[in-house]
């Protein structure tokens, strides 16, 4: 099991990379959510998603016969999630915002700070 969710976790990269590289607001957007949920599913793989023996037992206490997960990668994904979300919020704010200020969404319209004509540089020192 824990193969094929590392295998869901490359492709997960794989398209998040892809779609950030791309010159659309829009696509790197989406790129951004998965390359969260990527990275939310190798937290949750990385501490195993069952476990024979509890991650912390008292003195004297029987080990259950049910196998049971570690509660650690649970609660660091839970905390990435609301991170994560509160990181697309913004994000999506600020992708609106300059489709509205410049009426594209494409990066390479968006260099309306850049000069138009570019200095020369200086021919000596």
């Amino acid at each position: 099991m824990e193969v094929a969710f590392a295998a869901l976790i490359g492709i997960f990269f794989t398209v998040a990379i892809y779609l950030m590289l791309s010159q659309h607001v829009i696509r790197i957007l989406m790129g951004v959510v998965i390359l969260g949920n990527a990275v939310n599913l190798l937290i949750f793989t990385s501490g195993r998603l069952t476990r024979e023996v509890p991650p912390i037992v008292p003195q004297g206490q029987v080990i259950a016969d049910v196998s049971i997960a570690n509660p650690l990668p649970q609660a660091l994904v839970l905390t990435a999630i609301v991170i994560s979300f509160s990181f697309f919020a913004f994000l999506l704010t600020l992708a609106y915002r300059a489709f509205q200020e410049l009426g594209t969404d494409d990066t390479g319209d968006m260099r309306v700070a850049e000069p138009v004509n570019e200095p020369a540089p200086p021919t000596g020192y």
